[in-house]
């Protein structure tokens, strides 16, 4: 099943989960996924994630673009005070756009995400509302 049609079929968002598809703006092409989730009212802190599909798309701005889009809607529209993520520490093209947008490292999990049998660390980053670039 499509991922267009996953998100079409899962039903309305709501403060605890908000994930919005991320389109190319001349043709709506669905290239990746961003999501505040995990949010609370009582302390005004929610994770984020984001994906975005095929190689061809990176370095075009897309992450950067829907990164600010959703902090900004997080610390605006949810009143969010905190928005928190984690990226493996190899990742140092993401590591980079969280930077630039305003996150800052808050620590270091070890060994705290695996894949193809290998255990990678993680930058455990945040964001404070008044902090988004």
């Amino acid at each position: 099943m499509g991922v267009r049609k996953r998100v079409e079929e899962r039903g309305p968002n709501t403060y605890r989960d908000t994930p919005y598809g991320i389109e190319v703006r001349d043709d709506g092409t669905l290239v990746g996924l961003v999501r505040l989730r995990d949010a609370e009212p009582e302390t005004g802190c929610a994770e984020l994630d984001i994906y975005l599909g095929e190689a061809d798309r990176w370095g075009r701005g897309y992450a950067t673009d829907a990164l600010r889009t959703m902090c900004r809607y997080g610390f605006d529209s949810m009143r969010l005070h905190k928005i928190s993520l984690t990226v493996v520490t190899e990742n140092h093209a993401a590591h980079h756009i969280y930077r630039k947008v305003g996150f800052v490292e808050e620590g270091r999990l070890r060994q705290g995400f695996r894949r193809d049998g290998h255990w990678y660390d993680q930058y455990a980053m945040g964001m404070l509302k008044g902090e988004l670039r």
